[in-house]
């Protein structure tokens, strides 16, 4: 079912939303470009202006590591200053009323939990980018440490542990899926009785299997994306609107 008018995709949302026991957001790119953070796929997001690195590349070569880091230091400012949406203030609130035990997210941008998500209760699929790990033995870094090293050194730093790579903590393309967090997804999945993909453009697997996965587990499936999806056909009910107009509503103190 698609729906023009926002009026009553919100309302018959909120019925929906009413009637849940367990509710699971899926939420992608699409969330946080109100606060200023680009998306990835659409004209002029970031991946038009710059080839993605993928993992094995980063390993192998010094210089992509350089760029990557580069990358990422030039979108610090951007991170640094996003605040959550209306569209995370509106989870978030469904999340303390005990509607929603855990969001599932693509996203890396830490929004979820700075709406007041539990960080157990935000499965990154992608991993995080607002910290660093070393890719051998995992130890944590923060952002300023990398940041230091690298100006110091002039290139990107080594774990101080184990000597191989730092890595801010996201997965690549190339790199291994998270198996723990694709577990639980795939069980919160099978779950809920309704299930929200936000955001997404649902074309990145295994991730995108998700809302497919609860809706034959038996979940109804809402979309709300201002783009038309592949799955939009299979959702029981489909919002081409603003996400933070369509959200907004459900916000609560």
């Amino acid at each position: 079912m698609k729906v023009a008018d926002i009026r009553s995709g919100v309302e018959m949302l909120g019925e929906l939303i009413a009637e849940a026991r367990v509710i699971v957001p899926f939420t992608g790119a699409g969330i946080s470009t109100e606060t200023g953070i680009p998306d990835f796929r659409s004209p002029g997001g970031l991946w038009t202006r710059n080839r993605p690195i993928p993992f094995d590349e980063f390993v192998a070569d010094q210089d992509a590591r350089d760029e990557a880091w580069r990358r990422r230091f030039a979108m610090d400012e951007v991170f640094s200053a996003a605040r959550p949406g209306r569209g995370h203030l509106a989870l978030a609130a469904l999340y303390r009323a005990g509607k929603i035990p855990s969001v599932i997210t693509q996203n890396i941008d830490n929004l979820h939990q700075a709406s007041g998500f539990a960080s157990d209760d935000v499965i990154e699929l992608h991993g995080n980018t607002t910290y660093a790990r070393c890719i051998g033995c995992e130890t944590r870094y923060e952002m300023q440490w990398v940041k230091t090293r690298f100006a110091e050194e002039g290139c990107a730093p080594d774990c101080n542990t184990c000597g191989a790579p730092v890595k801010t903590a996201t997965i690549s393309f190339g790199q291994a899926m998270p198996e723990d967090e694709m577990r639980r997804a795939a069980e919160l999945s099978q779950r809920c009785d309704l299930f929200i993909a936000i955001g997404s453009s649902l074309v990145v697997w295994p991730a995108a299997g998700f809302p497919l996965m609860a809706k034959h587990a038996g979940a109804r499936l809402v979309i709300i994306n201002n783009e038309a999806t592949e799955q939009d056909r299979h959702a029981d009910l489909v919002i081409h609107h603003d996400i933070g107009e369509t959200l907004g509503p459900f916000v609560r103190n």
